[in-house]
């Protein structure tokens, strides 16, 4: 049964709305608006499990909480970043990379939280040294810990006109 929980506010609107659809194939879509770090996080949270351990992850991720954003993952955790053909195991080296990585992100934009039982997509945007990086994250989880990641970094690119006929534009 999908996740259907009401999803929470802490002083502003975190989430835009939440759905199910047959699209979907019955997962719960979150579409959210930039993240924003909030004070006090995890306090009066009305959500649980996955959903609210995701929330907490990326909020610490906008932050720059390095040690709040790993707590998502178990110690033995395997990272994958398959465009570069590279595989982070543990949560100790993880969390070093990415807090020695030298253009530490200025900014994310989580588009849409996609889930069910122990699968889990995000898909956002990153802010490197003003480059707008497209990201998904697929996060396996297990005893509500991250055991398992595969994290796909796209740049943008110029459409091309052959397609205009088909296509609508994104704001």
């Amino acid at each position: 049964m999908p996740n259907t929980q009401t999803p929470h506010t802490t002083g502003q609107r975190f989430w835009q709305g939440v759905r199910q659809s047959a699209r979907s194939g019955g997962l719960v879509s979150y579409e959210s608006e930039p993240i924003q770090p909030v004070g006090g996080w995890g306090q009066n949270v009305m959500t649980s499990g996955i959903q609210g351990i995701l929330e907490q992850h990326w909020a610490a991720s906008a932050s720059g909480d390095v040690v709040a954003e790993h707590d998502i993952y178990d110690e033995n955790v395997l990272c994958e970043y398959p465009q570069s053909g590279e595989r982070i195991r543990g949560r100790r080296n993880l969390q070093a990379l990415r807090g020695h990585h030298p253009g530490k992100p200025s900014g994310f934009d989580v588009r849409r939280i996609v889930g069910e039982g122990e699968l889990w997509v995000t898909e956002y945007a990153i802010n490197y040294e003003g480059k707008i990086f497209q990201t998904v994250s697929i996060m396996q989880f297990r005893n509500e810990k991250v055991v398992h990641e595969t994290q796909y970094f796209a740049e943008p690119f110029e459409a091309p006109a052959w397609r205009i006929p088909w296509v609508e534009h994104a704001a």
